[in-house]
This record gives C-alpha cells, sequence and structure tokens, in this order.
C-alpha cells in the first residue's frame, strides 16, 4: 500500500493503524525520513503537484489511499483561490492516478469531501446517489477529481474508490475542530446555546477504519461512498460535550439561530455562521449495506479520545 499525504492529520494515523493491523508498504511525503511505523518506507517527492514523478513511490505496491490534498481554509492566501485548488487537487491527482495505471496499481482509494454533495441540508440528509453540488472552490476541486478518476478507472480499469467524510475531529485535528476545542477552552461565551440543527461527524477512528476496509472490500470497487459517525448533534450539543469532555465549563449563550444568521451577512462571516447554525446530516445507509461497516466508535468515545489527546497537550 502507499499512502500519501502521510504526514497530515489522516494520513498519519492510516499509517499508524495499518501498522497495527500488520499492513505494510509506502508513505509519500515531501520531507525525508520522519517518525513513521515500522513495515513502512517514507518516499520523498516534491509534492501532490501536476508534474510529480511518483515512480519510486508507486514500484511494487498494490493499492493506494490517496490522502494528500490542498484544504479549505478560513483565509486563503492566493489570489485565485479555485485555480490553485484545481493545480493540486485535480491535476496533482490526475498525475498520480495515470502514473498509478500505468503502473498497474489494482485500487485507488480518494478521500474526497461531503462538500461535493453541498453545504447544508434541509428536508433530507444528503446519499452518495444525490446530484452533486459543490459551492466552494475546495468542493469543486474535489468533485472535478472525483470525475477525473472516474474516467480514468473507465479508460485503464485500475479500481476508484471515494469517500466523502463531512467534519473530522480526532487527537491531532485541525482546521475547523481546532478552532472549536480553542473557543471552549477560552472560556469565552459563545452565542450558540439555542442551536436545534442536525450535523454529521465522523470520528478519525472511524474514518481510518472504513478506508482500510475499502482498500481491498470487493464490493467497494468504483464506488462512492459517505461516512459518519451514524449519529448527529446539534452545535449546542456539540459544543456542551466538547466542554464536558475538556473539563471546562461551557459558556453558551440562548442566542436565535436567525439572529445569528443576520449578524453574519451584516458582518461578512455568513459561511461561518452557516457552518455553526445549518443542518448537514449524511445518510450512511449505502456505506452500512455494501460494505457490512458500521462505524466501531461511537461519537461520545471519539469525543472523550480527542478531548483526552487535547488535555495531554
Amino acid at each position: 500500500m502507499l499512502i500519501t499525504g502521510a504526514s497530515g492529520f489522516v494520513g498519519r494515523a492510516l499509517a499508524i493503524e495499518s501498522a497495527a493491523k500488520a499492513i505494510t508498504g509506502r508513505v509519500a511525503t515531501r520531507q525525508s525520513g520522519g517518525n513513521f511505523p515500522a513495515g513502512f518506507q517514507n518516499v520523498q517527492i516534491t509534492g501532490l503537484e501536476p508534474d510529480t514523478d511518483w515512480g519510486s513511490a508507486l514500484a511494487g505496491v498494490s493499492v493506494v489511499a490517496h490522502c494528500a490534498a490542498r484544504v479549505h481554509v478560513t483565509r486563503d492566501p492566493s489570489s485565485n483561490p479555485l485555480a490553485e485548488f484545481r493545480r493540486i487537487n485535480v491535476e496533482g491527482t490526475l498525475n498520480l492516478a495515470r502514473q498509478a495505471a500505468t503502473a498497474g496499481i489494482r485500487r485507488l482509494v480518494f478521500i474526497s469531501s461531503i462538500g461535493v454533495n453541498g453545504a447544508e441540508t434541509v428536508l433530507k440528509a444528503f446519499t452518495a446517489e444525490d446530484a452533486p453540488a459543490p459551492d466552494s472552490p475546495y468542493a469543486v476541486s474535489k468533485f472535478e477529481a472525483e470525475a477525473g478518476l472516474q474516467a480514468l478507472s473507465r479508460s485503464s480499469g485500475m479500481e476508484i474508490v471515494v469517500i466523502r467524510p463531512p467534519l473530522v475531529y480526532g487527537p491531532g485535528g485541525k482546521g475547523n475542530w481546532e478552532s472549536l476545542v480553542a473557543w471552549i477552552r477560552s472560556g469565552v461565551p459563545l452565542p450558540l446555546g439555542a442551536i436545534h440543527n442536525k450535523r454529521s461527524l465522523v470520528g478519525l477512528d472511524n474514518l481510518i477504519d472504513l478506508v482500510i476496509v475499502c482498500l481491498e472490500h470487493p464490493a467497494a470497487a468504483n464506488q462512492v461512498f459517505l461516512v459518519s459517525d451514524g449519529e448527529d448533534v446539534s452545535t449546542t450539543n456539540l459544543l456542551r460535550g466538547m466542554a464536558h469532555a475538556l473539563r471546562v465549563r461551557s459558556r453558551l449563550l440562548p442566542v436565535p439561530a436567525g439572529l445569528l444568521r443576520v449578524a453574519g451577512a451584516l458582518t461578512g462571516k455568513s459561511e461561518l455562521v452557516q457552518k455553526l447554525v445549518g443542518s448537514l446530516q449524511i445518510d450512511i445507509a449505502k456505506t452500512r449495506r455494501l460494505l457490512n461497516w458500521s462505524p466501531p466508535v461511537s461519537f461520545a468515545e471519539g469525543l472523550r479520545r480527542a478531548a483526552a489527546a487535547k488535555t495531554e497537550q
């Protein structure tokens, strides 16, 4: 197996869990060396670029877990974010995939994003069969990468498996998860005590478990899977649960969601407010049915593990 993005949050966890299951292979990172589990050789690459040479990384492996990506950031330094997302997430990914197909790789598992489905659910949960509706540069790039990979699969025979996770939380979590933890630990009162939305999240352990299943399961070939903990939670209850796990007091003010949306529009923070008060529900029935898979770790236990790592820092 080859794991790309192995120095990142998901890729490193995948390498550790794979080694624990006696799965060996290579990791590809931009740095030489690195503290990776025994059984995994680190191959240095120039990055996920449209012209990266993946030859040495791909030699002798049969499956690829593609975790590397240019991720969504709140304040993007690029003057043209979509172009940069396309250069890395689309062109860089397809460059890897073409070389993988030529090298005889049997299957590539691609970590995409639930953003391909859309940013918010209203009447029903997202399913893997829904028409894509990406509404951010990052999500657009993931959707275009999916389409390119599926076209390559049809022409080459290499199997493609797409996994679309929502917010991933766990020990070492970054991005939106890290921001939520910082808010709770700061003790600053938050106007999020009356939010009755429903959001699906996925713990790192559950995502990694599904990736490992998708690397080999016969029914996973050329499928798109959604993943979550199988439990939906409101933003208010999420923050209360995080505070409890972190052993700090939750300071949540009961401000109506409608008022927060107005405030977001007036301050130019509508996207942030939407993520906090809007619903994003995921239906993982297909994942359960085809793969006979269920999330092995409950939301409460996943939260406890994530908080324990933060408490130890």
